[in-house]
């Protein structure tokens, strides 16, 4: 089973991107983030005719998340007790024996502002949740674009952006309390090497000069961990015409 995450900076652009990455790569199950399409304007008829079904959680012009999977994903939440949010960055579902559990981190904008604050409260309400969906669901995946940088090794300069957005220490420390749940960021259990990343800027040729960031996850359940056998990035995507600044990154599973 091969498990991915993309957060796609627009359907409405990249839908046929995604067709083309659905049709090649052939995954199982794919969480997007940053779809920013309302529900109404969701193209799910696209979706089910590349062969996969779909739930989607969205709004205009931000955020929004979706699930595609083989089968149709059941048991769904969108909202959960104790975040009282109007943004769309929160999808659960599951699909065959797996729980999954897609997350649009919020940015925070800038250490110290408002939103800082609020992403700390946000990832400490996830955590909460998460917490009692791997107790219900040990065979539990949690991906998306986490807006975190896990270790220097996974940012193209960490002395410069040290303490900076995405890389301050209370970002680590709420990434770091999801993981000790029980979760393996995926990737790292196969790849030891830096300069990984998963976002590249728009401007500075950065993706050119591969002056990257690895903030999009696929953590598995210390139960799923025995059957976790390749994680990697792909990074063709980021090479198409008007391509997303992120790029898929996956998991297969035995």
């Amino acid at each position: 089973m091969k498990i991915a995450s993309w957060n796609v900076n627009s359907l409405n652009v990249r839908l046929p991107h995604l067709l083309q990455w659905l049709a090649a790569a052939q995954p199982d199950i794919v969480a997007l983030q940053e779809t920013k399409l309302e529900d109404t304007k969701f193209p799910a008829e696209a979706i089910n005719s590349a062969g996969y079904r779909v739930v989607f959680s969205g709004q205009k012009t931000y955020n929004g998340v979706a699930l595609l999977a083989r089968e149709e994903p059941r048991d769904v939440v969108t909202d959960i007790p104790g975040l009282d949010d109007p943004q769309r960055r929160i999808l659960i579902g599951s699909v065959g024996e797996l729980r999954v559990a897609n997350l649009y981190v919020v940015n925070g904008q800038e250490v110290g502002s408002e939103k800082y604050t609020y992403k700390l409260d946000w990832l400490a309400k996830v955590r909460a949740h998460l917490a009692e969906e791997i107790r219900q669901h040990p065979n539990l995946i949690v991906l998306g674009d986490f807006n975190i940088v896990p270790e220097d090794r996974d940012v193209y300069d960490a002395v410069a952006l040290k303490e900076q957005i995405l890389l301050s220490t209370p970002e680590r420390a709420a990434l770091k309390s999801i993981l000790e749940l029980g979760l393996h960021d995926s990737f790292r259990l196969f790849n030891d090497e830096a300069k990984q990343y998963s976002w590249w800027d728009y401007r500075m040729g950065a993706f050119r000069r591969n002056l990257g960031m690895r903030i999009d996850l696929v953590l598995a359940s210390e139960a799923l961990r025995p059957h976790c056998r390749a994680g990697s990035i792909d990074r063709e995507p980021r090479t198409w015409e008007r391509a997303s600044d992120h790029t898929p990154v996956l998991l297969e599973l035995d």
